[in-house]
This record gives C-alpha cells, sequence and structure tokens, in this order.
C-alpha cells in the first residue's frame, strides 16, 4: 500500500474516533473533535496531491478516497442533528446526503460507459461551504461546552443578557442553522448542475 492510500486508510480509521468525541460531547472532547476533522481534512488534501505528483493514483485509492470524504462528512452532518443547542435540522441533511448518493449513481452509470464525470467548479463550491460549515459548527460547540464549563450558563441564557453578551448568544444559537442552510444550497445546486450537464449519460449506450 503506497503513502497516498495510507493516509486515505487513515482518514477512514479517524472517523470513528470523531463520532465517539462529538457524541461525548464535553469540552475537551469537542476540542479534540474539531483537531481530529481538521487532522483528516488535511489528509485528504495531501494524500491527492501525493498521489498525482508520484503517480500513485490506484484503484484502491480511487475507490477509498471518496468513500473517506464522505463518512467524514456525513458523520458530522448526522451528529450535528442530534445536538440540541445546534438547531439544525434534519432535512437539510437528508438533502445533502441525498444529493452524494444520486452524484455518486451519476458516476456509476458513467463509469459502465468509459466516461469519467470530473468536478467542476460547482461540486469545488459545495465542498468548501461544507467544510467551512463543519470546522466553524465544531468551534461553536467547542465555545458551547465552554461557557458551560467554566461559566456555568448556556447560549440560551445569554440571550437574556444584554450587549455583546445578548449578541454572542444569537451567533452561538442561529449561527450553525444559516451556515447548514448555505452548505445546503450549494449542495442542490451543484447536484443539480451535474444532473443538468451529464443528462446525455442516460440516453447514451454503452459502449
Amino acid at each position: 500500500m503506497n503513502l497516498a492510500n495510507k493516509l486515505t486508510v487513515l482518514r477512514v480509521l479517524l472517523v470513528p474516533i470523531f463520532i465517539i468525541l462529538v457524541i461525548i460531547d464535553s469540552f475537551w472532547a469537542n476540542i479534540f473533535a474539531l483537531f481530529v476533522f481538521i487532522g483528516a481534512s488535511i489528509t485528504d488534501y495531501y494524500d491527492g496531491v501525493i498521489a498525482r505528483k508520484q503517480n500513485m493514483i490506484t484503484t484502491l485509492g480511487i475507490f477509498l478516497d471518496p468513500l473517506a470524504d464522505k463518512l467524514l462528512v456525513t458523520s458530522a452532518f448526522i451528529l450535528f442533528v442530534g445536538i440540541y443547542t445546534l438547531n439544525v435540522p434534519a432535512w437539510m441533511v437528508i438533502c445533502i446526503i441525498s444529493r452524494e448518493f444520486i452524484i455518486t449513481g451519476l458516476r456509476s452509470i458513467a463509469a459502465s460507459k468509459n466516461i469519467i464525470i470530473p468536478a467542476n467548479m460547482a461540486g469545488k463550491v459545495k465542498t468548501t461551504s461544507q467544510m467551512i460549515a463543519i470546522i466553524t459548527i465544531l468551534v461553536i460547540l467547542v465555545v458551547n461546552s465552554g461557557i458551560t464549563k467554566f461559566y456555568y450558563i448556556t447560549p440560551y441564557e445569554l440571550l437574556e443578557a444584554t450587549g455583546w453578551q445578548h449578541f454572542a448568544g444569537l451567533i452561538l444559537i442561529h449561527a450553525p442553522y444559516w451556515l447548514m442552510l448555505i452548505a445546503t444550497i450549494f449542495t442542490l445546486y451543484s447536484g443539480i448542475s451535474y444532473l443538468i450537464l451529464h443528462k446525455s449519460i442516460f440516453s447514451e449506450q454503452s459502449k
């Protein structure tokens, strides 16, 4: 197994660790969850760079890399739904995951016809918006657990205060929803753009 694939496997192994840390939902667990997610995201960047520069692109890597990405991202979104302070609606996560299933199916059909569907700008924007949303929400989790641990208050109690504390409470409570909404919109747009751009695949004869 080459270095690029080892990094991909490492990312897969980090997923259950990330899940356990978020479920624990304590101040230190949330901090470690944030660093685990960032570390896994960094391996995603470097395994691709190494594979291309050193010509290490393999069938195993082609299979594992998108699988590792989807496991990491979808795990985070599903976990966020279960944390009441984040106010992340389940329908947004369902839309995001459904898009991934649909485009994976599209790529499978294309592959059966010897057609490769490359990532386009909409897909890259989708990925960027999702990563920004997840990392920012993890930071909010750290802050939420931090103020509870050290100041014995919740984000909702900040709303009862005045000045900057009230404003901070608004951000902590409502930011996850809007971050997820933006990520959902970009995700759905990218999915629709892929389907429209490659709709001919459904009518083409297998080669």
